[in-house]
């Protein structure tokens, strides 16, 4: 294809990749192909240098059309199955010079194909209006040999059509045009690369017993793919850590925006001008989520077959050494192999990037919401390699043997990295959650009881230490923004979002541990809400003196009597009611009677009815007239009452 080759890659971690090709050229263009959906970033970052002197003079590249549409009007179209019968037909009345299979040439302008349905190759007939002459040569398909166009049109438009077939639907071509002579070029671009990843191999010594600590080698393969369609021989590899920020801007697609209509008559003012913002959100989430293993149970060792020695974290290290050098980039790192790299066509390979010596330690980490009931153990770490650890799965081997796996964080060079492996089954935990308020202060404001109220959360751990050595855990409990630990001890360790308790249990026993959170809220209550219960709890507790006690009490007193009276008001308006309801009973019985008679003496009583009940009402109503200003003078002794607790 060209004699451009790659000379150097380097892969990112967001999907794209920094290629330079670099070659010498001979002659006025150069040629590359790539895939449709690379040509975007390959014009907006194309860069191009002649080192020998040279100019680049230009940069042509096929339109973004598929081939259907780039050989729409073409004059000549030949399918798959029958080109020459097909190139034939679109040659009719363009001028040919026929080839007979008798070696003799026949020029003309040809007339046409009249195909055969059956045995077409052999019954076929092509005719030729001879040039000079009025004769019509007629020849069967079978004898032709071959077919030479004399149109230059003609000649043109098959050039084309072969060109375009050339090219695959999925394939673009730029030509690089330079000036006359010979060239050393270089062209560098960014293309979608499939993301490079990190596999890491954490080799564990045996700890101290009393520190805990724990020589560990830490090694780390770089993993990259070549979907390139070329082979890469002796290049130069990076790999990069980090999180440039990129983004696809279509520039391959033409576009031809709608320009305003303005019509003349109306005197129309042309459109608005509209321009879209881009929308850019850099969001760089390193989330680091251990993947826990089961604890492994060590296999006996059988009788009479010793078992060889587990070999050292240093034996590891001595036989893998580190092929990339690091270099910081700023915001980000980057993984320079230091011996060439010969990857073919279509493959993968793996390349060892970090080999170092670090000291660790264990432990024992309990956080009920990330694993539940036991204790993960871990291995933490400073990163001492000089160099910033890719985000990656880790396999951690012990004594030669796997115990687990994790998650290693992206951690930068000088950061602590703490990575959960493996379940510790010997302890069980069990958490018991606990709520209650607890009052911390009182005032009466307006009418108001104000409270502000210790709101507590407490859990209580249970740790049952089934094994039969003393076992050390760390409690792990988020941190909180509005809520404060309390009456309890000052954590072990204290991270971004956890504070760290340090518990040691004992062999077939159960610890208990107790942590408690608070925070203070307010709250508001009416003065008449409150119970007599409840006032001589807060004087009990000493959040009321004796004076404001018994004003309360006094409030709360008036308050019931004019409850009372109110009760009192709704019994007589109810028996008024009913009073009414008769009256009406009774006008109705009325004005069906008639002034004489049985009749007239019913109709006396009903009237006498009436009379008795209208003194009824008057009494009523002088009953509640009075119930009311009693309970206006009570309110007003409320109000009095209610200023002067402030």
């Amino acid at each position: 294809m060209s004699n451009l080759p790659i000379v150097h890659m380097t892969l990112y971690k967001h999907g794209v990749g920094y290629f330079e090709r670099r070659g010498a050229v001979e002659g006025e263009a150069v040629k590359l192909t790539f895939r449709r959906e690379e040509m975007d970033d390959i014009l907006k970052s194309l860069t191009l240098l002649d080192h020998g002197g040279g100019q680049v003079r230009g940069v042509d590249y096929d339109t973004p059309q598929s081939r259907a549409e780039r050989l729409a009007g073409n004059s000549i179209i030949l399918g798959d199955t029958r080109s020459l019968r097909d190139l034939l037909q679109a040659l009719r009345g363009r001028a040919v010079e026929l080839t007979v299979s008798d070696g003799s040439r026949i020029e003309g302008i040809l007339i046409g194909l009249d195909e055969a349905t059956e045995k077409a190759q052999q019954k076929s007939l092509v005719s030729l209006l001879q040039k000079d002459s009025e004769t019509v040569a007629i020849l069967a398909l079978s004898r032709i040999e071959g077919v030479t166009v004399r149109d230059e049109t003609a000649a043109a438009d098959l050039r084309f059509f072969l060109e375009t077939a050339l090219g695959q639907e999925t394939h673009r071509s730029i030509t690089i045009r330079l000036s006359p002579g010979s060239h050393d070029l270089q062209a560098t671009y960014i293309a979608p690369a499939p993301t490079w990843r990190v596999s890491y191999r954490l080799i564990v010594d045996a700890p101290e017993a009393e520190t805990k600590e724990a020589e560990a080698l830490l090694q780390g393969w770089g993993i990259f793919d070549n979907r390139l369609e070329e082979d890469l021989e002796g290049i130069s590899l990076s790999l990069t850590a980090g999180m440039p920020i990129s983004f696809v801007y279509d520039l391959y697609t033409p576009h031809t925006p709608k320009r305003p209509v303005v019509r003349d008559e109306n005197r129309v003012a042309p459109g608005p001008v509209m321009m879209e913002a881009a929308a850019m959100d850099a969001r760089v989430v390193e989330a680091s989520t251990g993947r826990l293993a089961k604890s492994r149970m060590r296999a006996q060792e059988m009788p009479g077959m010793p078992m060889a020695a587990a070999p050292s974290p240093q034996t590891y290290a001595e036989s893998v050494e580190s092929a990339a050098a690091g270099h910081s980039l700023g915001e980000l790192f980057q993984y320079n192999i230091t011996t060439p790299v010969t990857v073919g066509r279509g493959q993968s390979a793996m390349v060892p990037i970090v080999s170092s010596t670090l000291k660790g330690k264990k432990d024992l980490i309990y956080n009920g919401s990330k694993m539940a009931t036991h204790p993960v153990a871990t291995l933490r770490f400073k990163n001492s390699t000089n160099l910033t650890l890719e985000h990656g799965p880790v396999t951690v081997l012990e004594k030669g043997e796997y115990v687990g796996e994790a998650v290693l964080p992206f951690t930068a060079d000088q950061a602590e990295a703490v990575i959960s492996y493996a379940v510790e089954l010997g302890l069980h935990i069990k958490e018991e959650h606990q709520s209650e308020s607890q009052l911390h202060g009182l005032h009466i404001k307006d009418g108001y009881l104000l409270q502000q109220v210790y709101q507590i959360q407490r859990t209580i751990y249970q740790i049952d230490n089934r094994t039969p050595q003393p076992k050390t855990v760390l409690i792990e409990r988020q941190r909180q923004t509005r809520a404060a630990p309390y009456d309890m001890p000052e954590p072990t360790e204290t991270t971004l979002d956890f504070y760290r308790y340090q518990v040691e249990t004992q062999p077939s026993r159960i610890t208990t541990f107790t942590a408690q959170e608070r925070r203070l809220v307010s709250r508001r209550e009416e003065l008449y809400q409150q119970s007599y219960q409840g006032l001589q709890k807060y004087f009990d507790d000493k959040f009321l003196d004796a004076a404001t006690y018994q004003k309360l009490k006094d409030l709360l007193d008036i308050w019931g009597e004019i409850a009372q009276m109110k009760q009192a008001i709704e019994a007589q308006e109810a028996r008024r009611g009913q009073i009414y309801v008769a009256q009406d009973q009774i006008q109705k019985n009325m004005a069906a009677l008639s002034q004489d008679g049985e009749e007239g003496r019913l109709r006396g009583q009903y009237v006498k009815q009436l009379g008795d009940s209208e003194s009824q009402l008057a009494e009523i109503a002088q009953m509640i007239t009075a119930t009311q200003s009693k309970i206006k003078q009570q309110q007003a002794e409320i109000d009095k009452l209610i200023a002067a607790l402030g």
